[in-house]
């Protein structure tokens, strides 16, 4: 039976999720996305990729529904978002797009996107509502941590692990067995070497801490 899918956010984060849902369903997927919703009041109303924008978060209770997924791109929104919708007891699905490959043993929590050409090699284990963005590699054995995104284009290393809420910026790379702490940034292009600490910014080839910048915990 095909499973109603509501999006939380209507812009182009989440018209990546319509796309992968749209995508997965077309594959034999149960999971058929419905239309967003937006607190943006200039998106109600609209369509993108032929669904409708039908109001407000706030709506979520009228509007029959099997699932969600939170298309929030803003890691400490998209985390608070969850924490309070699935409080609610919402059913919070992840999206996962037919063209990434996945070993057989990993691990993937509810609420996670995983996009077009994204690769997870075995042992790994993703958190809940993670986002594994675009081409990104996750090597063997790797940790990410809850409401973490992994950008386009990143590469890890086996045994890395990346913290809560983490943010490894486009094209980043992270060394094996290296840690991102949880709420940290790893610049776009960065070349993590060293383990990063927790609420630190890093940048640069090799990353280094960028002076008196820490990240912004929830």
């Amino acid at each position: 039976m095909d499973q109603r899918i509501l999006i939380i956010g209507a812009g182009g984060h989440a018209q990546v999720v319509a796309d992968i849902l749209l995508q997965a369903a077309a594959n034999g997927s149960e999971h058929r996305p419905i239309g967003y919703l937006d607190d943006d009041p200039r998106r109600h109303g609209q369509q993108a990729l032929g669904l409708p924008v039908f109001g407000p978060v706030a709506a979520l209770v009228s509007i029959p529904h099997d699932g969600i997924v939170i298309a929030i791109g803003d890691n400490r929104t998209r985390a608070r978002l969850f924490t309070a919708l699935t409080a609610r007891g919402e059913q919070v699905v992840s999206a996962i797009h037919p063209s990434a490959i996945i070993a057989a043993d990993v691990t993937i929590g509810p609420g996670t996107m995983i996009c077009a050409g994204a690769i997870i090699n075995p042992g790994s284990v993703i958190g809940t509502n993670v986002i594994l963005n675009t081409g990104c590699t996750i090597d063997h054995h790797n940790q990410i941590g809850d409401h973490a995104h992994i950008a386009p284009g990143v590469h890890t290393g086996g045994e890395v692990v990346i913290g809560t809420g983490a943010l490894i910026g486009i094209g980043a790379i992270v060394m094996p067995r290296r840690r991102v702490g949880a709420w940290s940034v790893a610049g776009a292009g960065a070349l993590v070497q060293r383990d990063v600490a927790d609420e630190t910014v890093v940048a640069g080839v090799p990353a280094r801490p960028l002076s008196g910048r820490t990240a912004c915990v929830p």
